[in-house]
């Protein structure tokens, strides 16, 4: 039998301890009623790329969600320098800072706001891709859910869009937005090569403009390589010459299989996921 992976995590009214403490009750309200919002980073290989940047948006996203942090994003980083210390380092980790509020109505008490860091081991993906088709499922709109928040709530739905590629013998989907565009895929951002550019849809709203996004786009820019930020259709990834993703988990990943074509890691994936790695450490 394997070794469970290790787990330290801080909750804010007790310190540290080992493994999954129970912290969020039957009355708790985002228990309840579904304001819990979490961020993801990561650390591997003696980095935490851009840990400034996710302990920013943990916090923004908790005030998009009605919560109140009583932590600074400083904090946060102090916080997850101390808790990967805990670890000896061989293994990847996956670092996760959580606001919720014990009490409220429909609405969270932002005076009773929570916070809690995670921190556990979980491989990297290895770079050999992913399958992918189009899902059923859509991204919501902005006046119909809390799109511009890392929210817990928006996940059920990426659950069941992930679930039902799943079931059809995909890895992952793709996700459109309410109008038909393509958002992102269910758990990560999305890029395509065509004809020596690359393209992304543009962030209108439907999906998080992802750290790890925004970071690829930057890097990509800086190496004189052209990045079209637009509408993205259906069409686009039939034809186009690369897919790969951007995101927390995997960071960059390719796509070997969409719906029914298969495609091989590209120059563009291959650029990103080197210029990524570079960036992490310090290059």
């Amino acid at each position: 039998m394997s070794e469970a992976p290790k787990v330290v995590t801080y909750v804010d009214q007790t310190g540290w301890t080992d493994g999954n403490p129970m912290v969020l009750g039957p009355m708790t309200q985002s228990t309840w009623l579904g304001s819990l919002i979490f961020d993801g980073a990561r650390a591997f290989e003696g980095t935490i790329p851009d840990i400034d940047l996710h302990a920013k948006r943990a916090c923004d996203s908790a005030r998009k969600m009605m919560l109140e942090p009583k932590i600074r994003p400083e904090e946060i980083q102090e916080l997850v320098t101390e808790g990967v210390a805990k670890f000896d380092g061989s293994k990847a980790l996956y670092i996760k800072p959580m606001f919720w509020a014990d009490g409220g109505w429909i609405y969270p008490d932002p005076s009773t706001t929570r916070f809690l860091l995670s921190i556990y081991e979980s491989p990297l993906p290895d770079a050999g891709g992913f399958s992918a088709n189009i899902s059923s499922k859509r991204r919501p709109a902005p006046d119909q859910a809390p799109t511009d928040a890392k929210a817990a709530a928006l996940y059920a739905n990426a659950g069941r869009a992930l679930k039902e590629a799943n079931d059809a013998g995909f890895d992952n989907c793709v996700v459109l937005d309410p109008i038909g565009n393509v958002a992102e895929f269910a758990t990560a951002n999305l890029f395509l090569a065509k004809d020596g550019a690359v393209h992304t849809p543009v962030p209108n709203g439907t999906f998080l403009n992802g750290i790890t996004r925004q970071r690829v786009i930057n890097l990509f820019e800086k190496a004189g390589v052209t990045v079209h930020q637009r509408s993205v259709s259906v069409g686009d990834l039939r034809d186009a010459d690369e897919i790969f993703s951007s995101g927390n988990h995997g960071k960059v990943q390719p796509v070997n299989r969409f719906e029914d074509r298969d495609l091989q890691p590209g120059p563009f994936f291959a650029q990103a996921r080197k210029m990524y790695w570079d960036f992490a450490h310090g290059a």
